[in-house]
This record gives structure tokens, C-alpha cells and sequence, in this order.
């Protein structure tokens, strides 16, 4: 049965929360612009006191990038405030595999982060213990190349990736390709399986958040546009999310999600997270 993309009930949350985590493509902005109400309702979460951090699967940029790209935008931010994938896939190498040898298939913000927390980088597939397949816009065939040699052919390296996006929204309603793409390439050459993900849904990039914000997941709440990612990892660890209907997700696709997938809140737009008569 075809689900019509017919209008959803919305659903705004009744209280306030310790702790308010973003998404951010899709959810605060599209492109270089903000999206209706983004800018006035971090302002009024700051002014009441409540902690706020953004959290992003894309790696193509670095923390800084990010907070000066929302400081444009009217949103003032540090590289404090962003958590993305940049980070968690350093942290969880450093963490898990820290004399590992690793290939990127990524763009410069992660080589230089890796470069910086001093793990060894290598294009000789005889000596890789770890692929990480990226959001890459300069992919190549020759990269792929070097993944399938560490993999297949010198069976010695495992593939990870920063995140499990299939695309990344842009203006107009288009995308491109995102991380999950260039995971089933290797996948589909190589017969082997990612295992590791440090984006969200994935605990790690859940636990990583907590302790950022110094909060737990109960006195949270979790917004931003999709289900497989934003709303999937809320939902995993018990904290409250609220899905906007801005990015990626449809009401036909919130329709086909079985309940235990469904948001506690939907939003027509990000700025009617706050309850009523806690509006500016």
C-alpha cells in the first residue's frame, strides 16, 4: 500500500530539558542558510540556561569549521559545542587500536586529525589494518583500488567508516552521496562486512555526546531530521527525541516506521521544540 505524503500530526514537548542535542543538516540549517526559527531558539535555550551541543555525522569538516559556519549564521558557537565524526573516529582508534595503521578514504579534515593525534597512516595496502571509509568527494578509483588490496587481496585490514548516511541533503531537495555508499563499494568488492560505525546511531558517538554535554541521556532530548541516525540513537538509550520535518524525513516515511521507531515528538519546524508559552 502507498502511504500518501500527507501532513503528520505534530507533537511539541510539554517541558523543558537539562540538555538540548542538534543535529545539524537538515535540522538547524540546509546549505548556508538557516532553517525558520534555528537562530531564536538556540538564543532562548542559552538565556533560560540549558546546555546545548550539535551533533553531526558529516566529516568533511572540522569542529572549527562548523562553529564558524553557525557564528555566520547568527548562531554563535566554539569548537566545544560540535560533536562530529571527525572527532569520534579519533577518539575510538586512540581508544581501541591506538598502534593500528589505517587508510582513509576521506577528505582532509579527518587526515588532519588523524595526523595530529599521531596515528600512522599508510597507502600500502600490505601494511593497513583498518580502512576508513568517509564521506569523500574526492573518491577515486585508485582509492578503491588500495581499500580492496588491504582487504581482499593481503586479508589484513578491516573496514570501519565515520558514518552510516546514504546522502547528504543539500538545497532544493537534492543530496550526494554520503560515507554508506563508498562502504557498499568496498563491501561489494571485497565480500567483507564494516564493522564499526562512530557516527550516529552508534553508542559511541552516543557516549562521547553525554560526556561532552555532562549530562545523561534522561535530561536530553535528541532533535534532528532522520530516523535510521537522529531518532535511532534517542530511541537506543532512552532519551527523549523530536524529529523535524525540514530534512530528510517525509511523513510517508514516518508512516512506514514501525512505532518502536517513531519519535516522541514531531515538529514542523525546529523552533516548536519548546513548549508552549516558553516561546520568545
Amino acid at each position: 500500500m502507498t502511504i500518501p505524503d500527507s501532513p503528520v500530526t505534530l507533537h511539541r514537548p510539554d517541558r523543558l530539558f537539562g540538555g538540548y542535542i542538534f543535529d545539524l543538516d537538515g535540522t538547524l540549517y540546509l546549505g548556508s542558510d538557516p532553517l525558520p526559527g534555528a537562530v531564536k531558539l538556540i538564543e532562548r535555550l542559552r538565556e533560560i540556561g540549558a546546555k546545548v551541543l550539535f551533533l553531526t555525522n558529516n566529516p568533511t569538516r572540522n569542529p572549527v569549521s562548523y562553529a564558524t559556519k553557525l557564528s555566520r549564521m547568527g548562531i554563535p558557537a566554539t569548537a566545544d559545542d560540535i560533536l562530529n565524526t571527525v572527532y569520534t573516529m579519533t577518539q575510538w582508534l586512540l581508544c581501541h587500536h591506538p598502534d593500528a595503521t589505517v587508510y582513509p578514504i576521506s577528505e582532509q579534515p579527518l587526515i588532519d586529525a588523524l595526523s595530529a593525534a599521531g596515528i600512522r597512516m599508510s597507502e600500502d595496502p600490505s601494511k593497513i589494518d583498518f580502512v576508513i571509509a568517509s564521506y569523500d568527494r574526492t573518491f577515486t578509483y585508485e582509492k578503491l583500488q588500495i581499500a580492496f588490496d588491504a582487504i581482499w587481496f593481503h586479508k589484513r585490514a578491516q573496514l570501519v567508516t565515520t558514518n552510516p548516511d546514504r546522502y547528504c541533503p543539500l538545497p532544493g531537495g537534492r543530496g550526494e552521496p554520503d560515507a554508506a555508499t563508498i562502504v557498499a563499494a568496498i563491501e561489494a568488492g571485497t565480500g567483507t562486512r564494516c564493522i564499526q560505525n562512530v557516527g550516529k546511531p552508534d553508542p559511541f558517538m552516543l557516549e562521547a555526546a553525554l560526556t561532552r554535554i555532562g549530562l545523561v541521556a534522561a535530561d536530553c532530548v535528541m532533535t534532528g531530521d532522520r530516523l535510521a541516525t537522529d531518532i535511532r540513537m534517542a530511541i537506543d538509550a532512552g532519551m527523549a527525541s523530536a524529529l523535524v520535518l525540514t530534512g530528510e524525513t517525509t511523513p510517508a516515511m514516518l508512516y512506514a516506521v514501525p512505532p518502536d521507531g517513531r519519535p516522541e515528538y514531531v515538529l514542523g519546524r525546529v523552533d516548536q521544540l519548546l513548549p508552549e508559552g516558553a516561546n520568545f
